[in-house]
C-alpha cells in the first residue's frame, strides 16, 4: 500500500466513536494505528510521524492500537462448515509457550488465537471452549493433524477428523504470524499477557486489513460481509 493511500484511508469516518474522548485529531490516530498494524514497531511509527511533523509518544500509539483492537470485533461466520485448528511452539521472554489458533477454511477468518504455557488436551479444550462462546460451531467439522486434538473435541462435544491437506491454510497463517514475530527478533520480548495483546491486534489486522490472494484481494471480514 502506498503512503498516499494509507493517508487517505485514515480520513474514513469508521470507528470515530472510539476516539470521541481523545484530544489528538482522529486522522492522526488512525494513521498511527495503521502504520503499526502494517508491520512497523511503535518506535518506527513514532519516527515516521515525526518526519511528517506530527509529535506522538510511544504510550499514545500503544493505547490507540489497543483501544481500536478491543472496539472492533470480527463479523461472525454464521455456521462455518470447516475449521482448521492447530498449535505452534513460540518463545515468549525466553520461555517456550504454545500458540493455539482456529481458522475458517472457507472465509479464511481467524476465529480464535490464544497462548498457553503448555501443550496438550486441556489447552486445546480451553481454546475450543472460547471458540464456541463466539461462534456457532455445533455443526462444524474441525480439521486436525493429531489424535490428541480429537480427544479435546470429544470433550467439548464437537466433531472432527484428521486432515493433512484441506487444513493447510492454518499452516500458512502460522507462517505469516512467524514472519511478523521474526520482525521482533524471533522471540517475543515481554510477558505472556503482552504477547496475547499483540496477537489480538494482529488478528484484527489479519481479518480486517490484510488482503488475501485466496479471496481475490478481499480481507476475510469483507468476504463474509459480502
Amino acid at each position: 500500500m502506498q503512503l498516499a493511500d494509507l493517508l487517505r484511508e485514515t480520513l474514513d469516518e469508521d470507528n470515530q466513536y472510539v476516539w470521541e474522548n481523545e484530544r489528538t485529531p482522529t486522522p492522526v490516530r488512525r494513521f498511527g494505528v495503521r502504520l503499526h498494524t502494517a508491520g512497523l514497531s511503535i518506535r518506527e511509527t513514532v519516527a515516521i510521524s515525526d518526519l511528517l511533523g506530527v509529535d506522538l509518544s510511544h504510550g499514545a500509539v500503544w493505547n490507540w492500537v489497543h483501544t481500536l483492537s478491543e472496539a472492533q470485533s470480527d463479523p461472525p461466520t454464521p455456521q462455518p462448515s470447516r475449521v482448521a485448528v492447530d498449535e505452534k511452539q513460540i518463545t515468549v521472554d525466553g520461555e517456550k509457550k504454545w500458540l493455539y489458533a482456529a481458522v475458517d477454511t472457507d472465509s479464511k477468518l481467524l476465529l480464535e488465537v490464544d497462548v498457553f504455557s503448555r501443550r496438550g488436551t486441556d489447552p486445546a479444550a480451553a481454546s475450543l471452549h472460547r471458540l464456541t462462546q463466539k461462534h456457532d460451531v455445533a455443526e462444524t467439522e474441525f480439521l486436525v493433524d493429531a489424535g490428541g486434538y480429537l480427544t479435546a473435541l470429544a470433550r467439548r462435544e464437537l466433531s472432527g477428523r484428521l486432515d493433512y491437506r484441506t487444513r493447510n491454510h492454518i499452516e500458512k497463517w502460522f507462517l505469516t504470524m512467524t514472519m511478523r514475530i521474526d520482525r521482533f527478533r524471533s522471540s517475543w520480548r515481554g510477558s505472556q499477557s503482552s504477547a496475547k495483546q499483540w496477537l489480538r491486534r494482529f488478528r484484527n489486522h489479519y481479518n480486517h486489513e490484510r488482503p488475501s490472494q485466496a479471496l481475490d484481494g478481499k480481507t476475510p471480514a469483507e468476504d463474509i460481509q459480502n
